[in-house]
């Protein structure tokens, strides 16, 4: 393949990129590194003179090899402005910079600006969308799946959800108007338009609107949607099953895929466990392994909690959440399945903002440390260190956040859970 390369139409106009055509008609493939699945490699719609466009990953427009020039137009229809404006060369391939929604107007003329020969204006009523939620963590997905029935129902489309399977199984049934697949089965469907959901970093503003520090974890998969409604709703999920055990009992969730997501006060969940147990509930922990961590630091369950730790189907973990008096755990994914549950959810966390994840009356932050540094603007995450603490790491200030969350307020906060049941 040729040399990409970029053109820069104006001074107040953003770039785009600009490469010869491709000649395979396999679907495009992300970066290894991706985890996201396959869009066509040839834009699916025709426009004139054999030039052929769609709205997968941004608006795409690919030019024959007839020996003509064209003058191409990208346009934003709501914000009422003209994005890229250049005479094109044949074979040429153009691809938006944008690959969040826009509602594009694509206007083909003649080369200088002469006669226009084709307009179209971007509308998805009835057309084959495909959404990209491409992880295997059960926070993300689930915080940003609850954008999508708002997507679909706005625009009226025929929606593809891309998912790993394991999640996409406590979904199926709840949304029949939605196709669920995962991104292997990606190749196999031409759709009009593609937008990834995800959280893009280094400053990323191509694939989403804004960076996800600032708007919040799952806002922001609403924002690259282009959704007014950013307000929090959760999922529906199956809550059919009947109770399964009789005496009250709360679920609890002590682990988390970073260290700095941990409650990190050596005695918080020893004296909560005790002090449940104390007002006659069992005290479940439902994480899938009873112990994780890394190099020389592993943490264990709770002493004193029931280990109903494994790698079960998230509909059992469903089945045996729905009917707890509340949940108890981090900003982390089995927080997000409590909240589909419909259970108060008492969630600690000092690493990120409260704004960051769904609203609960029941948070829990300290005040008085150093906090939030997940929504930092001047720090990003490193996913590789999982003793990531980016203002403190090893000094005796790492991970103040949660060490200063005492057991006292988080028993306190329970004691505020109207389901909350004192023996007598």
């Amino acid at each position: 393949m040729s040399e990409v390369y970029t053109v820069v139409p104006g001074a107040n106009l953003p770039e785009i990129t600009v490469s010869p055509a491709a000649k395979q008609e396999k679907p495009q493939e992300f970066p290894k590194e991706s985890t996201y699945g396959k869009i066509p490699a040839v834009p699916v719609m025709e426009a004139v003179d054999g030039i052929r466009f769609d709205f997968n990953r941004g608006l795409r427009v690919l030019l024959p090899e007839n020996g003509k020039e064209y003058q191409v137009t990208f346009y934003d229809l709501d914000e009422d402005v003209t994005l890229y404006r250049a005479d094109v060369k044949p074979g040429s391939f153009l691809e938006s910079r944008k690959k969040f929604y826009i509602r594009f107007r694509l206007i083909i003329s003649e080369k200088g600006g002469g006669k226009e020969l084709f307009r179209y204006d971007m509308d998805l009523k009835d057309q084959l969308v495909m959404l990209q939620l491409p992880v295997d963590t059960i926070g993300d997905s689930i915080a940003w799946f609850s954008y999508a029935e708002r997507f679909q129902k706005k625009h009226q489309c025929r929606l593809v959800c891309v998912m790993t399977e394991k999640i996409a199984s406590i979904l199926r049934k709840q949304y029949p108007e939605m196709t669920f697949i995962t991104k292997e089965e990606t190749g196999q469907y031409t759709p009009y338009a593609t937008y990834c959901l995800g959280l893009f970093f280094h400053d990323d503003t191509d694939n989403q609107v804004s960076d996800f520090r600032f708007v919040g974890l799952h806002r922001t998969a609403g924002a690259i949607l282009g959704l007014e409604d950013l307000s929090d709703i959760p999922p529906r999920f199956d809550l059919s099953a009947p109770r399964k055990i009789k005496e009250k009992y709360v679920c609890i969730g002590a682990h988390s895929s970073s260290q700095a997501k941990y409650w990190n006060n050596p005695f918080g969940w020893m004296k909560v466990v005790k002090f449940l147990k104390e007002n006659g509930y069992r005290v479940l922990a439902i994480d899938r392994s009873p112990v994780y961590g890394a190099g020389l630091t592993w943490n264990w369950i709770p002493y004193g909690a029931e280990d109903f730790t494994g790698d079960l189907p998230l509909q059992e973990r469903i089945d045996l959440i729905k009917d707890a008096d509340f949940f108890i755990g981090l900003s982390s994914g089995l927080s997000w399945l409590a909240w589909g549950c419909g259970v108060p959810v008492v969630m600690i966390s000092g690493f990120t903002h409260p704004f960051n994840e769904f609203y609960t009356p029941y948070r829990i932050t300290s005040r008085h440390t150093c906090n939030s540094c997940w929504n930092d603007m001047k720090v990003e995450f490193d996913h590789h260190d999982f003793f990531w603490c980016p203002r403190h790491k090893g000094t005796d200030r790492q991970f103040e956040c949660t060490r200063f969350i005492s057991p006292e307020q988080v028993i306190h906060t329970i004691q505020k859970i109207p389901s909350f049941r004192i023996t007598a």
